[in-house]
């Protein structure tokens, strides 16, 4: 006997269909690629979009500061000179994707506000009446959410 094994000779056929298949693994590991590259692609661009969430959350109470102590001030040109750094701060948020949720007259959604308080009140169930403390989204991710007082419907008494 030969030392040598034989070799099995494939077909034509087989050939073709071995090509064939391993065509096809390519163009699967191609389109594979592909969604993994945009996938990747994606995170980034969301890590990136909300990376200063955290800073710009905390510079919220800054401004919430601001807010309060405005009409505290008597001083007419320390009033402009605190109004003027309270514009700033809040440009530079607003130009980083801030944005202020809306609250005061609109239904509530949880979504975007907490309840706090309910009161009495002639308007519809779960309209918000007041505005506790404004609600803020980091582009399109709610950061904080307003917290509110809504109307609960008074019965009238016969």
């Amino acid at each position: 006997m030969d030392k040598h094994k034989k070799v099995k000779r494939k077909s034509t056929k087989e050939l073709e269909a071995d090509l064939k298949q391993k065509e096809e693994d390519i163009l699967r590991l191609r389109a594979d690629f592909e969604n993994y590259r945009k996938h990747l692609e994606k995170e980034k661009t969301a890590f990136i979009r909300l990376s200063n969430e955290q800073l710009i959350a905390q510079l919220l109470e800054v401004l919430d500061n601001f807010e309060r102590a405005l009409p505290l001030i008597k001083e007419e040109k320390a009033s402009e000179g605190i109004n003027m750094i309270y514009k700033q701060l809040e440009k530079i948020l607003v130009d980083n994707g801030l944005r202020r949720i809306d609250a005061a007259g609109k239904k509530i959604d949880p979504f975007y506000h907490e309840a706090l308080l309910h009161e009495e009140s002639d308007k519809e169930d779960g309209t918000i009446i007041e505005e506790l403390q404004k609600g803020y989204m980091l582009k399109d991710k709610v950061i904080r959410h307003s917290k509110v007082k809504i109307a609960k419907k008074t019965l009238k008494k016969k």
